[in-house]
């Protein structure tokens, strides 16, 4: 995820489009097939970042990695022909708010969009009788359903792969745990948690929205749609280690500071590429149990960390 050159970007472009446009990519192929072509591709997503110079490829990337392989439209357009769902009050109290500061975002998603999308998700998990979790619109959905409205081609592409994403990838986000970054942020610096600590501040005051949205409340955009390469190629669960990076970044001011929650009531601007360098750098460090339990976090339900 280094910057590069215009040069370098456009051949980094072209690995990436011979990638995808190999036949393990296609429905035919083998699953051991997709299994090695989507090693290479984590492994060029985390060594060259996607570069911005083709649009259509993070959306493709973020499909393969979601293993979004059928858009079938007319399931959404039912969803949508329904109208409201119950829950609409409550998503109309949130969408207007989404990522309110971002004018490239409110420049291409429209709140209608984002309501739209989100009450076709009630909708579908309302029909879902076999669904344990009962899905329904919680508080966060809508700040994580923004990145995929802002990159994929079309509303549509963007509410399977959402869907996707809430239902199997991080089915437990919804009700997100913060003992992880508690225990995380122990053992990677004790000395930062114990001064946290001191000050009576808990990850339930200063991390949840980051891990309630997987960092996406915190600007810029581009740099939250880089970190989300990151942790749907390598997995969800590394957020708890990218909270646990930006407050390593604060390090200093936050211990010199008489009063860190002033400082941590606003993250300091996203800078994805020294976070996702320092999440790689504490999975090596952390004991196996801690890490095993992260990884299952976000879809298994477990007794606390």
């Amino acid at each position: 995820m280094a910057p590069r050159t215009s040069s370098a970007a456009a051949a980094t472009t072209h690995s990436f489009n011979k990638l995808l446009n190999q036949p393990r990519y296609s429905s035919k192929s083998r699953g051991n097939e997709i299994d090695d072509g989507t090693k290479r591709l984590r492994r060029m997503i985390l060594v060259e970042g996607i570069p911005s110079t083709d649009p259509t490829l993070r959306p493709r990337i973020w499909k393969i990695l979601l293993r979004v392989n059928e858009i079938p439209t007319e399931t959404y357009l039912h969803y949508v022909a329904r109208g409201p769902c119950e829950v609409r009050e409550k998503i109309r109290n949130d969408t207007f708010r989404t990522l309110a500061t971002d004018r490239g975002f409110k420049e291409r998603v429209r709140e209608d969009m984002l309501v739209r999308l989100l009450d076709a998700f009630v909708w579908r998990n309302h029909d879902r009788a076999e669904d344990q979790l009962g899905f329904s619109y919680v508080q966060g959905m809508n700040v994580l359903a923004a990145p995929f409205l802002y990159t994929m081609p079309s509303e549509i592409e963007a509410f399977f792969c959402f869907a996707k994403f809430i239902e199997e990838a991080c089915p437990l986000y919804v009700q997100p745990t913060l003992d992880g970054v508690h225990r995380g942020l122990k053992f990677v610096d004790p000395e930062l948690y114990a001064h946290l600590r001191s000050k009576n501040l808990s990850a339930e005051i200063y991390a949840f929205p980051a891990v309630l949205t997987l960092c996406a409340c915190t600007p810029p955009l581009d740099q939250v749609l880089k970190l989300w390469d990151f942790l749907l190629a390598f997995g969800v669960h590394l957020n708890v280690l990218c909270v646990i990076a930006q407050l390593l970044l604060m390090r200093d001011d936050l211990m010199t500071s008489s009063s860190p929650m002033r400082l941590l009531r606003t993250f300091p601007p996203l800078e994805a590429l020294p976070v996702v360098g320092i999440a790689v750098t504490l999975v090596r460090d952390l004991p196996a149990d801690l890490y095993d339990e992260l990884v299952r976090h976000p879809f298994e339900i477990q007794n606390p960390l």
